[in-house]
């Protein structure tokens, strides 16, 4: 008899606010519980996705506590391992956090104890090349000593309609059969831009929010910056300025390493990806294409796909932007989560292991 999709379950590892349960959520699959560290997560997760959030370090957990959680549904193991130790960025630490640096291995720990029927993996496309590739090839053959069909491939956010250019390294695996990432679904004559996500907020400025909306707040700026901002063309940045706004960094042949910071968005173009620091016009090219500020908390969420229904805080007692825009930009875009989802559904209608209601 083929499985209906409410006798499907998915678990979310290193789930943090539930962009990727939020994709799965919305195509109709039952998330039964997410799994993260952070507790400051706890009630976006549960408030948007429904779905039990566990306060638990994954290295604690066990595969007989997922498999209870599992029942006799079909098992999908989904999960984002904190990224950060692969990043370019970090690629310049020497030190790494062996911690997060270990959590690939107990994802892969985890999938040998509950042996779900499918996995999706997720993170950074540096993955491939951190550490000769020890860490993600050590993942795979896990996988292949499973018995799991696996596909992998670097996704560009914006060939899926997401409004950033942000890649992604994602792995689907299953042991029904062969799995793919379904195809893209855009391309440059039709990427999702700033002005399509954002453009119909209303203006506001640094410093101030939109009294509708508390989370399209933009943080002040000197008078300083908000000087040089207005020199900033659209899609421009500090090579804008005259010398004398320059800092002295700036100046020196070392300058040029800066790059984008304190760089304009362009409407007609998908945004730079999103991070921890997103709503910093110092952090990278943040700065709204027309309005003197850099982008507030809510361009961040739409820029990363949630919906503008998504609930971020409980009450504006628990309002902490600082924690809010790390949230955010560690979070998966649920509009990935999406296409992941729907490749499984593919999937599984394939192998006649699901069938619509």
């Amino acid at each position: 008899m083929a499985k209906k999709q409410s006798d499907i379950a998915v678990i979310d590892l290193f789930c943090g606010i539930g962009g990727l349960s939020h994709g799965f959520v919305i195509e109709g699959f039952n998330v039964v519980a997410g799994y993260d560290n952070v507790l400051n997560c706890k009630y976006a997760y549960e408030k948007n996705n429904k779905a039990k959030f566990h306060h638990k370090d994954v290295t604690l957990l066990k595969g007989s506590e997922l498999n209870s959680l599992f029942g006799e549904n079909i098992k999908i193991l989904i999960g984002c391992a904190p990224c950060q130790p692969f990043s370019s960025y970090s690629f310049k630490i020497k030190q790494k956090d062996e911690h997060k640096v270990n959590l690939l291995y107990e994802f892969s720990r985890l999938i040998k104890e509950c042996s779900p029927d499918i996995v999706s993996m997720e993170n950074v496309p540096q993955l491939l090349n951190f550490n000769k590739s020890s860490i993600f090839n050590d993942f795979i053959n896990v996988l292949k000593s499973l018995d799991y069909h696996i596909d992998y491939k670097i996704v560009y956010c914006p060939d899926y309609g997401i409004p950033q250019t942000r890649k992604r390294l994602v792995l689907l695996a299953s042991k029904l059969g062969k799995i793919s990432l379904l195809t893209p679904t855009h391309t440059p004559e039709n990427y999702v831009t700033v002005r399509d996500a954002i453009g119909h907020l209303n203006p506001v400025k640094a410093g101030e929010y939109d009294k509708a909306d508390p989370l399209h707040r933009a943080r002040l700026l000197n008078a300083l910056n908000l000087k040089r901002l207005r020199y900033t063309k659209e899609g421009g940045g500090w090579k804008d300025w005259p010398k004398e706004l320059l800092p002295e960094c700036f100046k020196k042949d070392s300058g040029k390493t800066y790059g984008s910071v304190y760089g304009r968005m362009r409407w007609d173009k998908p945004s730079p990806t999103m991070t921890t620091h997103c709503t910093g016009l110092g952090n990278g090219r943040f700065g709204h294409p027309q309005q003197d500020r850099a982008i507030t908390l809510r361009e961040a969420a739409l820029l990363q796909t949630f919906p503008e229904n998504y609930q971020f805080f409980e009450s504006m007692e628990t309002y902490n932007t600082s924690i809010i825009c790390k949230q955010i930009g560690n979070a998966v875009p649920p509009m990935l989560g999406q296409i992941v989802a729907q490749s499984i559904k593919e999937h599984l209608k394939k192998y006649k292991s699901w069938q619509k209601k």
